[in-house]
């Protein structure tokens, strides 16, 4: 893809979309840049680890840019493009990641009828293994849209929804890793609290992980059937199972998901 693009923002989900598109040397590094509001240290570490160009001097970076990628905090979005939108030009598709941003919103600060696409990707992108959901701005063709899916095809797979829905693909895509990192905290400790080796805990709890995602993908059943099919009557899966539908872990994660839901949509109105 012969593009020069620009992260204005250059924090984690930034950092991890800028691994797979070097990884996958899908644009030459020599033309992907990256800058943010102060953080110069932040840049030269990014500059180092993936050899791409870093800058403070913005002005430079957004004209020169055929993509432009909003990866601020949803919160400094209105300062930020204060201060740079006369930088923009209509000729630059606008690839935002601001969780709870509408490609409306972003229209309006940038006072221009800019194409704009909306993506919610994960920080499994930094290996490639990305859940992103794309959406476009009533601004935005389908050429643009396939541009954005050939950037983020290379953090992982994509899949097309309406804005609408961006706000719960946010809840259990977005966010969805960390429920699990944070389950997998809680196995490891049980495990450990039991005596055996973290690290041995760790790697089996990973290698079932992934072998239960790799199970719902290929498999035609539903997650309830495979669950059922591994829980005998009165064994260990069981007695496990048991304690969870006690505590209503089923509605602990919906309500965790829904909060999510609901934050998303408060960022969007502040």
């Amino acid at each position: 893809m012969k593009k020069n693009i620009t992260f204005l923002g250059a924090g984690s989900i930034a950092e991890a979309i800028l691994s797979g598109i070097v990884n996958a040397e899908i644009i030459e590094k020599e033309n992907i840049f990256v800058t943010n509001r102060s953080n110069q240290q932040r840049l030269e570490y990014l500059e180092e680890k993936y050899g791409v160009t870093t800058v403070q001097n913005k002005e430079m970076a957004i004209r020169s840019a055929d993509i432009l990628i909003l990866a601020m905090k949803p919160y400094d979005l209105h300062e930020s493009l204060q201060g740079l939108k006369g930088f923009i030009h209509k000729g630059q598709l606008i690839i935002s990641i601001l969780a709870g941003i509408s490609t409306d919103t972003i229209t309006k600060e940038l006072e221009m009828a800019s194409p704009v696409i909306r993506v919610m990707p994960n920080t499994s992108a930094m290996i490639g293994h990305s859940a992103t959901a794309l959406s476009k701005g009533q601004h935005a063709s389908e050429e643009h849209l396939r541009i954005a899916e050939e950037l983020f095809k290379t953090i992982g797979t994509t899949t097309l929804v309406k804005e609408d829905d961006m706000h719960i693909v946010t809840a259990i895509a977005g966010s969805g890793p960390a429920y699990f990192y944070y389950m997998v905290e809680a196995m490891v400790k049980a495990a450990v609290e039991s005596g055996f080796d973290q690290q041995i805990a760790k790697e089996l709890i990973t290698q079932t992980i992934k072998g239960a995602g790799e199970m719902l993908q290929q498999s035609d059943d539903s997650p309830s059937t495979l669950r059922q099919k591994i829980t005998s009557p009165n064994g260990t899966t069981e007695a496990g199972i048991n304690v969870l539908e006690q505590n209503h872990f089923q509605r602990i994660v919906m309500d965790c998901v829904n909060k999510a839901k609901e934050r998303s949509k408060e960022l969007g109105k502040n």
